[in-house]
């Protein structure tokens, strides 16, 4: 039973880990806050992964539920969606939308690449890596899918009980970000649209590029996204939104157009994820912690997160190769 759910227990971690600390947001310091950190990222990451797998909308469920979540944690939680001045950011001067009261820079920014790719997507695909013979099937069963349910109402709870000071939202702006995350949910879970796409692939013949290729434009792409944040006073707030946008709207158009084909699997959906924590490992270099830390400390918090993320996926590549060839000498018999 325990190791049946040391995939689920690995994304638990994996997620917050990945997401506030290897990000360099957090410092080495700051580990304690796992205790409020893991339900909230790992338990909603976990159900993401769950109720895609389960009700079979497959990958492109998991993106839209990966940004419902996102509208949840920034939208409901932080809040950061509505306050023009969250974390000490003047967002009301980065493409600030004055009827609905949101930076349009920031959502595009902080639901997309931060939240649904860093947060949910990227974890879970380094963690079905380190277990090819599941990486398709549901890793918890009804208890454990409620378990993940509470674990994550509890983190959102936390969150809201030590932040107290949060910025305070009009009705209608919290109303509007809880239908946007309602909605998305909906449209994630609707079992056609899952099954379709998995009856589609491997019967689409076509190029594909191997994990190698997946993992440099990977890596292209994290650099172009953080380069428009980090030069967004020269860049401009609606020009570093829309490369925003066009970055989403081409990696999924070619990776739903890949996933199609035949030749698309375990290995390239590890290279995107990997490329994904390689990104935010060389970004924490850049990221000043969002609490106090010394520079020494930071570095080395950062040296120790980014080295881990390496191993673990140095472990994950060498399963996912050892799946390929276990796969390759069996259809030869």
């Amino acid at each position: 039973m325990g190791k049946r759910l040391l995939p689920a227990l690995g994304l638990f971690v994996l997620s917050p880990l990945t997401g506030e600390f290897l990000l360099g947001n957090l410092p080495v310091t700051a580990l304690p806050a796992l205790i409020v950190l893991a339900p909230l990222y790992g338990g909603g990451t976990l159900l993401i992964r769950e109720l895609a797998r389960r009700g079979g909308a497959g990958w492109p469920g998991m993106v839209l539920l990966a940004v419902a979540y996102g509208v949840v944690e920034e939208g409901l939680l932080t809040r950061s969606l509505f306050d023009p001045h969250f974390a000490g950011m003047d967002l009301a001067s980065y493409a600030w939308l004055p009827g609905v009261g949101m930076s349009a820079w920031w959502t595009t920014f902080v639901l997309g690449g931060v939240h649904a790719a860093g947060s949910v997507l990227a974890p879970i695909a380094v963690m079905e890596a380190l277990v090819p013979s599941r990486a398709e099937e549901p890793w918890l069963g009804r208890p454990g899918l409620v378990v993940a349910g509470v674990l994550y109402v509890l983190g959102a709870a936390a969150t809201g009980l030590t932040n107290p000071d949060a910025y305070r939202p009009s009705a209608g702006q919290l109303a509007g970000a809880a239908v946007v995350a309602a909605l998305l949910a909906v449209l994630a879970l609707r079992r056609t649209r899952g099954q379709a796409a998995e009856r589609a692939r491997g019967q689409v013949r076509g190029w594909v590029p191997g994990p190698w290729p997946v993992l440099g434009l990977t890596l292209v792409a994290g650099l172009a996204f953080w380069l428009a944040a980090l030069t967004i006073d020269t860049l401009g707030a609606w020009p570093a939104m829309a490369a925003n946008l066009a970055l989403y709207a081409a990696a999924y158009a070619l990776v739903a157009r890949w996933a199609r084909r035949a030749g698309w699997g375990l290995a390239q959906r590890f290279a995107l994820g990997a490329g994904w924590l390689l990104t935010y490992a060389w970004h924490s270099f850049l990221q000043p912690p969002a609490l106090p830390a010394t520079p020494a400390v930071d570095l080395a918090g950062n040296v120790v997160f980014s080295v881990a993320a390496v191993v673990l996926l140095a472990v994950a590549w060498s399963r996912v190769r050892s799946a390929a060839r276990g796969t390759s000498e069996t259809a030869t018999l």
